[in-house]
C-alpha cells in the first residue's frame, strides 16, 4: 500500500505573491476564534485563454454490482410491488438518477461478473436459473435483473451500457455469445432469440469489460496472463450492429505500476511487436484501461475506519488518501504516455470512492452517507477533471445502497446523498471543455495528515459560462479565495455551497435533507478578478457569465 506524502503543492504557495494586492484585499477573510490565526488566501489564475480537453461525461459514470441491496430493492422491486416502479424498476431512483445525467453504468460487476453467466439472466423469469452469489457471502440471486431488465433500466435513466464480461470463470464463446444476443440484427438467430424475449432491436453496447480484477477475485492472474487472455477475448468480442464496442482492459490497483507497464507494452496493440502489417487494425486494442482505487480512513484494508461517528483523524486520514488519486493518475498516465503519446487509451477509473466499514447489522456494504462522502466526491472529481486528456471514464462505486452511493433506499422510501448533491452540482461539466488552473493554496495538516486545503477545477460549457468547482477540506477554516480570471472578464458570477454543521452530519430517512446546497454570499466579480469565501468543509460550486 502507499502512503500518503507530503504536500508537492507548497511550491506553488509562491503564486500568491504573483496576484495583485488588491485582488486579494477584496477577500473579507470571517472572524476566527482566538486559538486560530486568520486563514490565508488561496490565489488562483484561471486560464480561460487556454481552453484543455473535453471532459468526457462518462468521467460522471456509475457502477452496479449484485452485491446487498444495490439490485435488489435498490433498483428493482418487480411489477407486482406496492412501490411505484415502470415494468419491475423503481421509479424515484431512476427520477434521482435523470437528474444528474448518469451517463453510463457498469454492471454486473466488479467481483461478481466473473461468476456470472448471462443465460441464466433471460426469459421468463419464473424459469430463471436460481444462483448463489458465491463472490458476496453466499447469497441466493434469482436472475430476476438480468440482461434486459438492466438495458430496460439504462434506457429508463438515459445512460449507456458499459457491460462486464466474464473471464474469471467464463470462456470466449460464451462472452462472444452475450454480445451477439445483445448485437446480433433481428433477422439472425441470436436476434430472434432476443426478440422472443421481449426486445427485437439489437441494442448499442458502447463498452465493454474484458474481465474485473483478473489479479484478484477474477482469476488471479499475473499480468502477462492476462494480457495474453485480453488479447484472446479481444479478437472475438464486436457489436454485430451499429458502431463498434469499446473494449476496457483490467488495469491496476492502486499503485501496480508493473501491471500498467505489461498492459500497454502487450495489449494495446493488435500486435504485439512493431512490425506493421497492412491488415491489422491501426486503432489500439483497447480503448481504455482500468484502475480501482478506494478510500477509508488510512491505508490499511483490514481496518478502514468509521462510516459515522469518526473524528478529526478519521476525517484528516481519509482525505489524505482520496488526494492521493492524483498521483496514481499521474504516475499510470506517465507509462502510458510512453506507448500512447496521443493518449488514444484512455484511463478508465472504473472503481472509486469511500469505503468505509459498515455499522453492526447494516446490509452487506451498506453505508450511511456523511459530509466527508461529498467532500471525497468533489474532491476525486476535480481530480479527473484535471486528468482529462487521459481519464475518460470513472465509475463510482456503487451508485444505490453499496458503499459511496448516491441513492439509498428502505423497503419503499429512498433519499439522496451528499455525494448525489456534489454530482448534481457537477454535471455541468460533463462535455465542457477544461479550463487550466494555477494554484496556490496553504496545506491542512491533522496529525501525521498534510494536503492542500483547497482543491478546483474548472470548464466552460458550449454556452461560453465557466464554471469553477472549489473543495475546502479543513473541517473547520473557511477558505478565502481570490482569482484572476486570464482570458475572460464576466459580467456576473454567482455560487452555490454543500457543507453541515458537523463533519460527520448524515442523511437519515424521514428527516429534512441537511445537505441541500445554498447560495453563497459575498461572491464579487469585477475587472476579471474573483474574490469569495468558501465555508469549511464544503463543496462549491461558482458559476461566471
Amino acid at each position: 500500500m502507499i502512503r500518503p506524502l507530503r504536500s508537492r503543492w507548497l511550491a506553488l504557495l509562491a503564486f500568491a505573491a504573483a496576484v495583485p494586492a488588491q485582488v486579494q484585499a477584496q477577500v473579507q477573510t470571517p472572524p476566527q476564534s482566538p486559538s486560530r490565526s486568520p486563514s490565508p488566501a488561496t490565489t488562483l489564475l484561471v486560464h480561460a485563454d487556454r481552453p484543455g480537453p473535453r471532459i468526457a461525461p462518462e468521467i460522471y459514470g456509475q457502477f452496479v454490482e449484485h452485491l446487498g441491496r444495490g439490485v435488489y430493492e435498490g433498483i428493482w422491486v418487480g411489477e407486482d410491488s406496492s412501490i411505484p416502479n415502470t415494468r419491475g424498476i423503481r421509479r424515484d431512483v431512476v427520477a434521482a438518477l435523470r437528474q444528474v445525467k448518469v451517463p453510463v453504468i457498469r454492471w454486473p460487476g466488479g467481483c461478481f461478473a466473473d461468476s456470472y453467466h448471462w443465460r441464466g439472466g433471460i426469459g421468463p423469469r419464473a424459469k430463471r436459473a436460481q444462483e448463489i452469489n458465491a463472490s458476496w457471502g453466499g447469497k441466493p440471486d434469482t436472475n430476476a435483473f438480468g440482461t434486459h431488465e438492466f438495458m430496460d433500466f439504462m434506457g429508463q435513466i438515459g445512460a449507456a451500457p458499459f457491460v462486464s464480461v466474464n473471464v474469471g470463470s467464463g470462456s470466449v464463446q460464451e462472452a462472444d455469445d452475450w454480445m451477439r444476443y445483445m448485437t446480433a440484427p433481428t433477422d439472425s438467430d441470436p436476434g430472434r432469440a432476443r426478440a422472443a424475449n421481449g426486445h427485437a432491436a439489437p441494442w448499442a453496447v458502447p463498452f465493454v469489460g474484458v474481465g474485473n480484477e483478473t489479479w484478484g477475485c477474477g482469476g488471479n492472474m499475473t499480468a502477462d496472463t492476462y494480457a495474453a487472455s485480453f488479447r484472446h477475448y479481444a479478437a472475438f468480442l464486436r457489436s454485430y450492429s451499429g458502431p463498434r464496442a469499446n473494449l476496457i482492459a483490467v488495469g491496476a490497483d492502486t499503485d501496480d505500476y508493473a501491471w500498467t507497464e505489461t498492459m500497454m507494452a502487450r495489449a494495446m496493440t493488435w500486435r504485439p511487436d512493431p512490425t506493421p502489417l497492412a491488415y491489422v487494425d491501426p486503432r489500439p486494442l483497447m480503448w481504455g484501461l482500468s484502475l480501482h482505487f478506494y478510500t477509508f480512513a488510512g491505508n490499511d484494508w483490514g481496518d478502514k475506519g468509521r462510516n459515522v461517528g469518526f473524528d478529526r483523524t478519521g476525517w484528516a486520514k481519509a482525505l489524505a488518501r482520496a488526494t492521493l488519486t492524483d498521483e496514481l493518475i499521474a504516475r499510470h498516465a506517465a507509462i502510458m504516455d510512453r506507448y500512447d503519446p496521443q493518449k488514444k487509451v484512455a484511463l478508465a477509473v472504473d472503481e472509486w470512492g469511500a469505503w468505509f466499514a459498515s455499522e453492526p447489522g447494516a446490509s452487506s456494504l451498506y453505508l450511511e452517507s456523511t459530509l466527508r462522502d461529498a467532500v471525497i466526491a468533489g474532491l476525486s472529481l476535480n481530480i479527473f477533471n484535471r486528468h482529462a486528456d487521459r481519464v475518460r471514464m470513472a465509475n463510482l462505486a456503487q451508485m444505490v445502497n453499496v458503499i459511496q452511493s448516491l441513492v439509498l433506499t428502505r423497503g419503499g422510501e429512498m433519499v439522496v446523498t451528499p455525494t448525489w448533491h456534489v454530482f448534481d452540482l457537477y454535471k455541468v461539466h460533463q462535455g465542457a471543455d477544461l479550463i487550466p488552473v494555477d494554484i496556490g493554496t496553504p496545506d491542512y495538516v491533522e496529525g501525521d495528515s498534510r494536503m492542500p486545503q483547497v482543491s478546483v477545477s474548472a470548464s466552460r460549457d458550449a454556452g461560453g459560462v465557466l464554471h469553477l468547482s472549489i473543495v475546502n477540506l479543513h473541517p473547520d477554516r473557511p477558505a478565502p479565495v481570490a482569482a484572476m480570471l486570464a482570458g475572460v472578464a464576466g459580467r456576473s458570477a454567482t455560487a452555490e455551497t454543500l457543507t453541515a454543521g458537523r463533519i460527520d452530519t448524515r442523511i437519515e430517512f424521514g428527516k429534512a435533507d441537511p445537505f441541500v446546497p445554498v447560495p453563497l454570499d459575498g461572491v464579487r466579480l469585477a475587472d476579471g478578478r474573483l474574490a469569495l469565501t468558501v465555508p469549511a468543509r464544503s463543496v462549491t460550486m461558482v458559476t461566471i457569465r
